[in-house]
């Protein structure tokens, strides 16, 4: 599965899994609020640290629009935890080190990088609605600007 089959209007792959700081975190928690749900390659990187850091900048925001942010990569719940503590991030991290919530979201993929092929996370922002339907997908994600213009979609261009 990639992003391309995860459709806007579908329902959200579900998930139960543990974030970084070991509570159980499902997609059903978050029934009527929306959530912005944003892979990441990992942790501890420069351009990992900058898009983490500017979701965690506008959390106010986001709380004020009834949504809830939650970054996932594959690192282990002590790395993101060292992530989370190092950036002052006050929002949760979910822990994903088989790989199942990145395949069903379809960001698991082949990439290349000088000459080199390798499976990993392609940046790629989720956001589900408050049914539990996919609202947007932002794939291939560049960092910069990346959660203002989340914010400013979720907000309806205000």
């Amino acid at each position: 599965m990639s992003t391309k089959s995860l459709k806007v209007g579908s329902k959200a792959p579900a998930f139960n899994v543990k974030d970084d700081s070991g509570n159980n975190v499902k997609l059903s928690d978050f029934k009527g609020r929306t959530v912005v749900l944003y892979f990441y390659p990992k942790d501890m990187t420069p351009g990992c640290t900058i898009e983490a850091q500017d979701f965690n900048k506008l959390l106010p925001h986001f709380h004020k629009l009834k949504a809830v942010v939650l970054g996932v990569s594959r690192d282990s719940a002590e790395r993101h935890k060292k992530f989370r503590d190092k950036c002052d991030l006050e929002f949760p991290l979910l822990v994903d080190e088989d790989g199942k919530l990145c395949e069903a979201y379809g960001v698991w993929t082949m990439k290349s990088f000088m000459g080199r092929r390798f499976m990993g996370i392609v940046r790629t922002t989720v956001v589900i609605d408050a049914a539990g339907k996919v609202a947007q997908i932002y794939p291939e994600v560049k960092v910069k600007q990346h959660a203002a213009h989340v914010l400013k979609d979720l907000s309806g261009g205000r």
